[in-house]
């Protein structure tokens, strides 16, 4: 791999090499923040469903609360495999209606926290996007590329928001920017 690196950074124009290497650098480690990000809110969701299946009172909390918050890197995923296991636990086990009530309710919750607190918050600040932003990415990748482009919206979006930056920084430096008007 290093190997290949140093290959393809050869190929690139001298005049331009440091600046698309730092970019690229900048990218990468944007992107490592995004799935280090993303497995801590894997973590978390995992915790809260374990919780609160467990205090519904579920002997399958832990198994259930983990599967579904490591398949919950899928977006909407998680909750509907956990949402199945929970209901189908709930009503092999207790076969009433308020558990599996309660069941929906801990996925609910989980839900809510993952869309205005966690993802956000364990993500979003991690890669310099503004929680609107994470929202809007989201919306503008499903719109535009439907289920894959809600998967690849977050670390897309943080790859443009370094472009940007680099991108602003060039046209302030550049001649173009410091140019005064005319006598």
């Amino acid at each position: 791999w290093d190997n290949l690196l140093a290959q393809v950074r050869d190929l690139l124009p001298r005049r331009i090499e440091p600046r698309l290497v730092a970019i690229a650098g900048e990218i990468d480690a944007v992107l490592a923040e995004f799935l280090r990000g993303q497995l801590t809110l894997m973590a978390a969701l995992a915790g809260i469903y374990v919780l609160g299946l467990w205090a519904v009172g579920l002997e399958l909390a832990f198994s259930i609360g983990v599967i579904a918050g490591l398949v919950s890197f899928v977006p909407y995923l998680g909750v509907i495999v956990g949402v199945l296991l929970g209901a189908s636990a709930a009503l092999l086990q207790f076969g009433d209606l308020w558990h599996l009530l309660a069941v929906l309710a801990v996925f609910g919750v989980g839900q809510t926290l993952e869309g205005m607190v966690l993802s956000p918050w364990l993500v979003g600040e991690r890669i310099g996007l503004h929680p609107l932003a994470v929202i809007f990415a989201l919306m503008a990748g499903g719109q535009l590329f439907g289920f894959v482009g809600v998967l690849l919206a977050l670390p897309v979006a943080a790859a443009v928001v370094v472009l940007l930056r680099h991108s602003r920084d060039e046209y302030i430096r550049s001649s173009l920017y410091d140019r005064h008007p005319g006598p």
